[in-house]
């Protein structure tokens, strides 16, 4: 075969090859979805797994923010794997965490509202622990999907004036950012630390879901909502062994058993 022509043969090999690549590239791109949500390992300011959420994408039909509790039997849940089960064929749970506090029987000790109906009433009482670290708060959202963090006593007032109607809502406390302030009682200096995960509304329009891979602070952990995820105002929603998270883009599968959970559903019709 002569030098030239075999020399163009491989030149066209070579751009065909190209093609592909970048063809399956564009392709992997898209399928990994990250416009809408995505979840990641972060190693600083320590190590944590963090999910996020457009919040617009939950006003339309292919994404939801959903609570999840009891099987059909009305027995809790309990785990990951159990809630993956009872999901439709036509539904996939894209990640989800432990939503809130609960008690020996794994029912929730707070404000708990599913697809409309009241499981627990809101709770607005003191006591100790970390629940009753006031102010501690609800997240919540209406039918259309619109998500808030709001502190109880005012969320409260919301729900008496109607300007709050609650699709689904978990309460739990303390608060880590209430309207781009620390909370109060919390001490830089601290030396009680462990697994939290919690909850926070950012200022560009995400939710960001976080599960620490490390012991923390309170401090810590609501200093990492407030700077670096840049979140107006954030909830604790539980730590130590009842932290848990299920986000299999990143390898977690908790196997823990907990009440309440909350995850993000994507409808595939």
């Amino acid at each position: 075969m002569p030098t030239s022509i075999l020399t163009l043969s491989l030149s066209l090999i070579v751009l065909a090859l190209g093609l592909s690549a970048c063809q399956q590239t564009d392709t992997d791109t898209t399928n990994l979805d990250t416009d809408s949500w995505s979840c990641q390992t972060k190693d600083s300011p320590f190590t944590y797994s963090v999910c996020r959420v457009d919040a617009s994408e939950l006003t339309n039909d292919r994404y939801s923010l959903q609570l999840f509790w009891q099987a059909s039997n009305d027995q809790p849940l309990l785990t990951f794997d159990t809630l993956l089960s009872t999901l439709p064929k036509t539904e996939t749970l894209n990640f989800a965490m432990n939503a809130g506090m609960y008690n020996e029987n794994y029912a929730p000790i707070g404000y708990t509202i599913i697809k409309g109906k009241e499981v627990k009433s809101l709770n607005l009482k003191e006591g100790g622990g970390n629940f009753h670290l006031l102010p501690n708060g609800v997240m919540w959202w209406d039918k259309a999907g619109h998500v808030q963090i709001t502190e109880s006593h005012a969320l409260d007032e919301q729900i008496t004036t109607g300007d709050a109607q609650p699709w689904y809502a978990t309460q739990s406390g303390p608060m880590l950012v209430i309207n781009d302030e620390i909370h109060p009682q919390f001490n830089p200096d601290s030396t009680s630390i462990k697994l939290r995960n919690g909850a926070g509304i950012c200022r560009d329009g995400n939710i960001q879901f976080v599960n620490t891979d490390e012991p923390v602070t309170f401090y810590q952990f609501a200093t990492l909502f407030k700077d670096e995820l840049g979140c107006s105002n954030a909830l604790f929603l539980d730590g130590g062994i009842a932290s848990a998270l299920y986000a299999p883009t990143i390898d977690k599968l908790d196997k823990k058993e907990m009440g309440v959970m909350i995850g993000l559903v994507e409808n595939k019709e």
